[in-house]
């Protein structure tokens, strides 16, 4: 994202000069009315380049702010303001001994925001990399109500509940991973030095070879002969997808794609709508109007897809449409909870309502991810025993009737 440099007057007039990175001039200006701060010019300056070289080299190796880090700090703040620390007092301990780099380089900011006069949920806005935006709008919401110690806990709580999914998550995929990649570097392994050997043999004999034999060598010869070609076109295909998701197009594509992988994209999906249940809620019961909670925890899903969902719900809402009404039209939501839903509208208690919802998805996760490693158990199978075959085709076949031509 490009930097600006801006002016602005806080509430006592005074005037602010600082830089700051953004996606645009109109969102730091939103950035800065955040923080209660007056807008009087901001110019973009040339992204990094614009950086001092060794302020251009932290940023290049600065480690990436994680879900550990982040529940640590909302821990550590927790405990701080509830203990009555002062503000900067405790940020300024938090950079002492920080163990995340980038964290404590944008603390470090965050403090010379507070000493110039701007609130703390402006001061974390202006790191997006760092903090989310679900974190950010949270701590406007405890500064305006005089409960910052109760916000930080329930963030750490939620992200706590996210690693944890995350983490769910990953322990399912991690064995279908390790059989795939075994199986592809199974088939090179073969393709290049086992029927290399078996050629010279059927070579030698003169016989006329199976077609799947012929075809065996086919793949291997040609493995053999254009594999640094092979190589560039995988590694080069990496990496170019790979850009292409960090694009705003390409993250959308991918975000909506993986919803509809077999076997994983039902599970994904789940698990972004329990990030979006608990997100919503946090706000929701914190006193934030409906369509502001639905707009910065739409954000904060982070998919891409289903965030211009929940902006959909979002503008139903802001049309007159109900809530109920609204989600329907998605199509993400079950049967089941579009009724909890419109029960939660009609008692007003929407907030309860969604807590049952993101316990009813994190109970389809749970049994999705335990069955997840029998379900792709079979599909294993039938890829091993399919290769199997083919070479048993391939290789022993034409051996046995050589040993026939040999009698």
């Amino acid at each position: 994202m490009p930097y600006y440099r801006y002016k602005a007057r806080d509430q006592a007039g005074s005037l602010n000069e600082g830089q700051l990175e953004a996606s645009s001039a109109d969102a730091l200006a939103s950035q800065l009315q955040a923080s209660q701060m007056v807008p009087v010019s901001i110019v973009e300056i040339a992204g990094k380049s614009a950086l001092p070289l060794s302020q251009r080299f932290r940023l290049n190796r600065r480690q990436k702010v994680g879900l550990d880090d982040l529940i640590l700090f909302c821990r550590q703040m927790y405990t701080l303001t509830k203990a009555g620390v002062p503000m900067v007092r405790a940020l300024s301990g938090l950079v002492e001994t920080a163990r995340n780099e980038s964290l404590g380089t944008a603390l470090a900011k965050v403090i010379d925001d507070l000493e110039a006069g701007m609130e703390l949920s402006g001061a974390f806005a202006a790191h997006p990399k760092v903090f989310p935006p679900l974190l950010c709008r949270m701590v406007q919401v405890g500064e305006g109500t005089g409960k910052l110690d109760d916000v930080f806990l329930q963030l750490s709580n939620y992200f706590e509940r996210e690693k944890e999914t995350i983490n769910r998550v990953k322990s399912a995929l991690r064995y279908p991973t390790f059989v795939i990649i075994a199986i592809l570097f199974a088939i090179l392994f073969i393709s290049l030095f086992v029927i290399p050997a078996f050629a010279k043999v059927f070579a030698s004999a003169g016989a006329e070879l199976p077609i799947a034999t012929r075809m065996i060598l086919g793949v291997s010869n040609f493995m053999l002969t254009y594999w640094p070609l092979v190589f560039g076109v995988l590694l080069s295909s990496f990496f170019g997808l790979r850009q292409a998701v960090k694009t705003e197009r390409g993250g959308y594509l991918w975000d909506r794609y993986k919803l509809k992988i077999p076997l994983v994209g039902d599970i994904v999906l789940r698990s972004t709508l329990v990030r979006f249940s608990r997100g919503f809620i946090m706000g929701y019961s914190a006193g934030v109007p409906l369509t502001q909670a639905l707009g910065f925890t739409a954000r904060a899903v982070d998919n891409a897809f289903v965030g211009e969902k929940i902006e959909e719900i979002r503008n139903g809402v802001e049309r007159g449409d109900t809530l109920t009404r609204s989600a329907t039209q998605t199509g993400m939501f079950t049967p089941l909870v579009l009724q909890m839903l419109a029960v939660g509208e009609e008692t007003g208690a929407v907030d309860k309502m969604l807590e049952d919802v993101a316990a009813f998805y994190e109970r389809e996760v749970d049994y999705d991810l335990k069955s997840l490693s029998s379900s792709i158990e079979p599909i294993m199978i039938v890829i091993i025993g399919g290769m199997v075959l083919v070479l048993a085709l391939g290789v022993f076949l034409p051996m046995w009737n050589l040993g026939n031509i040999t009698r």
